[in-house]
């Protein structure tokens, strides 16, 4: 229910540090009125860190501006940890139930067409926080338009001792195939160990064709740079090569967008770059819960131009397959 109160609002932040200081569970009030029970701020989600429940929901209230965007009118899958990263209690819920109002949840019109939760607002996000649902996944496509991908996304997985900057190196070899195409792929870190290149795919595309093109990309890649980049599926067969996963682009298929937290060791954040940083290097563990709101107070939204893009120009890719 949403607050009449008129008096000066404590910020979110404060409100959230105030019940963790004192180990109480509470209301909280949004920015709008409404407001959100939150319980067990106290407790560690990344032991190492000593960084908290509330650590979590502190961070997405700081950086919700940023990421609201990212997700609004999205589907979300909540793969929900609610003893901290290093516990036994994982699992992944796409259903929605008994949740609480003001949260949004509309049927997914696919083949069962269950209720999920629907990103964009800043009562969700708080609300999937509180169960301890980490990392923010999205489809990549909208409730409205299920079928229809804004995008597509290819992932660089690099084998257990290859070195980040070797997925920085295929990176680079990704956006020059791109740029042949007249493309700008946007780059971020996952948040843990890799690397996500998404595309722009322009109005009504079907999700296969966004997987197929990702596949012309990553395959093309694979074969100019055998040595340091691959597409077998097979991992015992992938060596010491960063994997250029394209079979993320399948309706319901979910990667952690821009701005997420990630249930990695360093408390790692999916971090929008500049092409420009990609050149220069960069190290994944510099981007975390604690360095990101500063870092977007001074860089802005890197992810806004995914959205704004007019995307592919498809008509280009028979032209530039027979080139290569």
């Amino acid at each position: 229910a949403k607050s009449d109160n008129s008096e000066p609002q404590i910020s979110l932040v404060d409100q959230l540090r105030f019940l963790e200081d004192n180990r109480r569970d509470g209301l909280i009030t949004l920015p709008d009125g409404d407001t959100l029970k939150v319980t067990n701020l106290h407790k560690i989600f990344w032991p190492k860190l000593k960084l908290t429940k509330g650590d979590l929901f502190r961070y997405y209230a700081e950086v919700a501006p940023l990421l609201l965007p990212a997700v609004a009118d999205r589907p979300l899958v909540m793969k929900r940890l609610p003893d901290g990263i290093t516990g036994e209690t994982k699992f992944y819920q796409h259903r929605a139930t008994d949740v609480p109002a003001g949260v949004r949840v509309e049927p997914v019109k696919v083949a069962n067409a269950r209720p999920q939760i629907v990103g964009g607002d800043l009562k969700t996000l708080l609300y999937m926080t509180q169960l301890a649902s980490i990392s923010q996944d999205p489809w990549f496509s909208r409730v409205q338009s299920p079928q229809v991908a804004d995008h597509a996304a290819l992932d660089l997985d690099p084998m257990p001792g290859v070195p980040f900057a070797r997925v920085l190196d295929v990176a680079r070899w990704i956006r020059d195939e791109l740029a042949r195409l007249g493309v700008t792929g946007c780059p971020k870190t996952s948040g843990a160990d890799g690397l996500h290149v998404y595309v722009p795919l322009p109005p009504d595309t079907p999700y296969e064709a966004g997987q197929i093109f990702c596949q012309i990309i990553a395959t093309v890649v694979a074969n100019k740079h055998p040595k340091h980049a691959t597409v077998e599926r097979m991992v015992q067969a992938r060596g010491q090569r960063v994997y250029i996963d394209y079979l993320q682009n399948i309706q319901g298929k979910t990667l952690a967008t821009a701005y997420s937290a990630r249930a990695s060791e360093f408390g790692g954040v999916s971090t929008p770059l500049t092409w420009k940083e990609v050149d220069e290097g960069v190290r994944r563990e510099d981007f975390t819960m604690k360095t990101v709101p500063a870092r977007l107070a001074k860089v802005g939204d890197l992810w806004a131009p995914l959205r704004k893009s007019k995307g592919v120009d498809f008509s280009k890719v028979a032209c530039y397959t027979s080139g290569n």
